[in-house]
């Protein structure tokens, strides 16, 4: 359980990440910026359960999708307000991590791998399939972006890039707070304890099933509001969005930033819409270059970007004495 108290001495501070939604956009487009935030969010999600529990699923686009479709649909049909658009998404994620988990978690390794994958399969191409209600391969297009009101009243016009930015910044903030606060309670002690020997945590009379399916279910939920992001930033929900190449990529994001603390994957997630956003106009082999940051942190940096960063700051300080 130690990997739980070191999330606190970690080199990159929240305030840190404060300070990177303020500056972002100064070095790029605010639509980039504002999804590398939204992938950030996505790769933390899953990194509870891989880096927590111990459980890599190869099928969290099955709950950002299912959130996007979500708010799509109710934002084209019913425009609803901004507030509950993202519980809706939230919500209907969740309700799908919750039946889906059920069945996954009464495997491990890479039996439960293959079941998530076999979902987020099946849910693809019922989204493909169903056209009449998810436009089938063209997605759903056309769909609004509410402003932020409370009470009925306007309070930020989200339309422009700019103010969509700061306000999906704001959110990534507040869900990686929730997420950061839940891995330093008991409950993320025992999703640690359940990694690292499950049996061990079994014996001494925790209901090892029940801890996995809730953290399932969270994982699943904020993928939820992470999809909801996504259409409104693009105000639209493309099929790829629940394709098992998008679980692929926040795999990549994730392990490449370092599993098992918080800030890894927001580096990993910032690396590859980076790569993929500005890098692939000016050269289309771009997973070239991702390619090759997988295989050294693989080879020589298993704690990722975050690793490495500690290994520099630490050389940097023996040589400075």
């Amino acid at each position: 359980m130690q990997l739980v108290q070191r999330e606190k001495g970690r080199f990159i501070p929240m305030g840190g990440l404060v300070v990177a939604v303020g500056v972002l956009p100064v070095f790029m487009p605010y639509n980039v910026a504002t999804e590398i935030w939204i992938f950030a969010l996505m790769a933390c999600s899953f990194n509870l359960l891989l880096g927590y529990s111990g459980l890599l699923s190869f099928g969290q686009a099955t709950f950002m999708g299912m959130g996007g479709y979500t708010a799509g649909l109710l934002s084209l049909h019913y425009h609803l307000p901004l507030v509950p658009l993202f519980l809706s998404g939230a919500v209907s994620a969740g309700v799908a991590a919750l039946v889906i988990g059920y069945f996954c978690i009464q495997r491990r390794a890479i039996y439960f791998v293959m079941l998530s994958f076999a979902f987020n399969v099946m849910i693809y191409y019922i989204a493909y399939q169903w056209t009449s209600l998810t436009g089938g391969e063209d997605g759903l297009i056309g769909i609004s972006r509410p402003d932020f009101t409370i009470a009925g009243l306007a309070i930020l016009d989200l339309n422009s890039p700019r103010s969509y930015y700061y306000f999906s910044g704001i959110i990534f903030l507040i869900c990686f707070f929730i997420l950061r606060y839940l891995v330093e309670t008991p409950f993320g002690n025992i999703l640690v304890g359940i990694r690292e020997n499950e049996n061990r945590m079994r014996a001494m009379g925790y209901n090892v099933h029940r801890y996995l399916w809730a953290c399932f279910v969270i994982a699943g939920m904020f993928s939820g509001v992470a999809g909801v992001q996504y259409a409104l930033l693009f105000r639209q929900v493309p099929l790829d969005l629940i394709a098992w190449m998008t679980s692929g990529n926040v795999v990549f994001m994730t392990v490449v930033g370092g599993i098992g603390n918080l800030y890894g994957p927001v580096l990993g997630a910032g690396l590859f819409i980076w790569l993929s956003e500005l890098i692939s106009p000016i050269w289309a082999r771009w997973p070239l270059i991702f390619g090759c940051v997988f295989i050294g942190v693989i080879l020589f940096f298993s704690g990722g970007l975050v690793q490495a960063g500690e290994m520099l700051v630490s050389r940097w300080r023996r040589g400075g004495e």
